[in-house]
């Protein structure tokens, strides 16, 4: 098969790979359409962040069952995408179902070989299928969008409330999208990027461009002084990490969403405003499963293209044999990109 491939640090070919092994028993070889490209995946790719070479990276996507087994619940030709963590099963967290907190944890597309390539191996209890009313392009989607509504899921939102959200990235967006879904009146995106901010306009948000003005300042004039029901950092800067404590009101919400760049110190008096006001702050990581029916990845199925919308985020849709030339151009920061779909 063809597969673009992390030959090691900072170099990326599109070559002839074998095709995968079955490692998991009751598992599914898919035909990959799509395959979306995270913020983990340059760090792999150019940071040094691979835990082995060669890899194959892509850890959100969408694909076409090729191959079922005896016994099989889907059938060949379905339309599926997959959650990209495989859980022991043995640990304390994998009894009661938190698997994103398994001790000893595979991962498609960063400890095993993942999506970006024409074909993947997938267990059975890690697929999900994809509703006819949605693009298998935006189906690739599925994870991050998973990722967000895992996160929002902490907050108490209510109908009328007004939350903020740190960065108008993909993430940044989607997070916006769910607190809206959820009930708020209000959503403010605060960034730096012109181009972010505009999507963000466009899509009904309130974008707050702190290059002009500091972001706690113009939510707090924004609020009559009170402050923001509740924040979400999607950016993983310290400054932004103590914006979004500032930004609450009494009794205000917080979570910690970006994987943090640098180190976080907060004074003296902002965490005693922390205590004063009585500020939840929760920390989230990855998605959740389980119950089937209820879980991340199902509500994310259920809303995707209708109330929840990827396609106004989508940049770039290459095909994967352009591969190392988008990712230069990503490490290089030659032009905007929002998010990038391979089609495969």
């Amino acid at each position: 098969m063809k597969a673009l491939v992390l030959e090691k640090d900072k170099v990326l070919r599109y070559r002839e790979f074998p095709l995968p092994e079955k490692r998991y028993k009751n598992s599914y070889l898919i035909k990959v359409i799509a395959a979306g490209i995270c913020g983990s995946d340059l760090h792999r790719a150019f940071g040094g962040g691979a835990y082995h070479y060669p890899l194959i990276m892509g850890h959100e996507f969408s694909g076409e069952i090729k191959e079922a087994f005896k016994g099989a619940k889907f059938n060949e030709g379905d339309r599926v995408t997959a959650f990209p963590l495989i859980p022991c099963k043995e640990c304390t967290s994998c009894q009661t179902g938190e698997y994103a907190q398994c001790n000893s944890y595979d991962y498609l597309g960063s400890r095993s070989n993942g999506a970006y390539a024409q074909y993947i191996y997938v267990p059975e209890e890690n697929l999900f299928l994809v509703p006819e009313h949605i693009d298998m392009l935006h189906a690739a989607l599925t994870e991050p969008a998973a990722v967000a509504l895992h996160g929002v899921k902490k907050l108490n939102i209510f109908p009328g409330s007004m939350g903020v959200v740190y960065g108008g990235g993909f993430i940044g967006n989607i997070i916006a999208q769910w607190m809206r879904i959820r009930g708020a009146r209000d959503v403010i995106v605060v960034d730096v990027d012109d181009k972010k901010l505009k999507i963000s306009e466009d899509m009904g948000f309130i974008p707050f461009d702190s290059r002009g003005e500091d972001p706690v300042d113009a939510i707090l004039s924004y609020t009559n002084k009170s402050g923001a029901d509740y924040a979400v950092e999607a950016c993983g800067l310290p400054i932004t990490f103590l914006q979004s404590i500032k930004s609450v009101r009494n009794f205000g919400e917080v979570v910690f969403m970006g994987n943090i760049a640098g180190t976080f110190k907060i004074g003296e008096k902002d965490f005693s405003n922390i205590l004063r006001k009585e500020i939840k702050i929760y920390g989230t990581w990855n998605s959740k499963i389980i119950p089937r029916g209820k879980d991340d990845w199902s509500i994310v199925l259920k809303y995707m293209d209708r109330e929840l919308q990827v396609a106004p985020l989508i940049s770039h849709l290459p095909r994967l044999n352009e591969g190392k030339e988008v990712f230069d151009r990503l490490d290089n920061k030659e032009e905007f990109f929002n998010r990038v779909v391979f089609t495969i």
